[in-house]
């Protein structure tokens, strides 16, 4: 039990001596992680004839709009 307290206690001090912008960006990062990977499926997608394109062009939208509020995200004042 004193092993898990100690151990919360630095966890807590550890947290505690982290930037808002570090935290921000532990949010931030995967959002775009995603948002990268939907345009990459969006450009994989394209190769389709007649509805790749159109596909794309949304999964674009999509990764713009992750991008965003991801960017919302980053300008939280911590």
């Amino acid at each position: 039990m004193r092993n898990i307290l100690a151990r919360a206690a630095v966890l807590a001090l550890l947290a505690s001596l982290l930037s808002g912008c570090f935290l921000t960006k532990l949010v931030s990062v995967p959002m775009r992680v995603v948002g990268s990977a939907v345009a990459v499926t969006g450009a994989v997608v394209s190769i389709v004839p007649v509805v790749g394109n159109s596909a794309d062009a949304t999964l674009e939208k999509v990764d713009a709009s992750i991008d965003t509020a991801a960017d919302s995200v980053d300008e939280v004042p911590l």
